[in-house]
């Protein structure tokens, strides 16, 4: 059916790839930890609109470009490399607030648009992703339907679905174990500086990674 073949297979390996962690992951576990269930759910839902855009990329046939120009897959990895670095920079030069600001940032101050673009920019500024969609799906497709969009957009969505209830279960999970220790400011502030280490270790990964 629309040029898939061996649909349920797909959907296993899919599974077992996104309980993989990643890159997506350590993002979604940061922010979740750091900021709270809300921030960790946008961050999830941003995720997977970057995976989403990914996926139509890989249907209209945009992402042969990274894998066959070793000067875009560079340019790519570099602005998401930044992009993680600049984020947990950011976070490290965060400064301890009391307790009642910390529960005011939480309910008044938290930039949440903010929050999902920056999950959109973490996925779609890793080239690996793009890759991994190229590689991935075609291998479910068809020959005769290899050059048809429908079987990338059906698979692709497929994979994006089961990825974002992974994610949204993952993010609400981790904020609930942390909520307790975030009410105190000292160890708020140490899953912030922490989180910013680790945004930047996966920025550097990023720019140092190879196809």
């Amino acid at each position: 059916m629309f040029g898939i073949i061996n649909f349920g297979a797909f959907i296993v390996a899919g599974i077992i790839l996104n309980l993989t962690p990643g890159a997506d992951t350590m993002y979604i576990l940061g922010r979740s930890i750091s900021e709270g269930k809300k921030s960790g759910v946008i961050s999830a839902l941003g995720i997977a609109s970057g995976a989403l855009l990914h996926c139509i990329f890989a249907a209209l046939g945009l992402s042969i470009l990274l894998a066959k120009s070793a000067t875009a897959f560079s340019i790519v990895k570099y602005i998401g490399a930044g992009y993680l670095i600049f984020l947990g920079i950011k976070l490290l030069l965060s400064k301890a607030a009391s307790i009642t600001e910390v529960f005011e940032q939480g309910k008044n101050t938290q930039n949440y648009s903010k929050i999902y673009v920056s999950g959109i920019l973490t996925n779609l500024f890793n080239p690996k992703v793009a890759l991994f969609f190229l590689a991935f799906l075609p291998q479910f497709i068809e020959p005769n339907h290899a050059t048809s969009v429908l079987p990338f957009l059906v698979l692709g969505l497929t994979f994006v679905a089961t990825g974002t209830l992974w994610c949204l279960v993952l993010a609400l999970f981790s904020a609930k174990l942390a909520s307790k220790i975030r009410k105190n400011n000292r160890i708020k502030l140490w899953l912030d500086k922490t989180t910013g280490g680790l945004f930047i270790l996966l920025g550097i990964q990023l720019a140092l990674s190879k196809k």
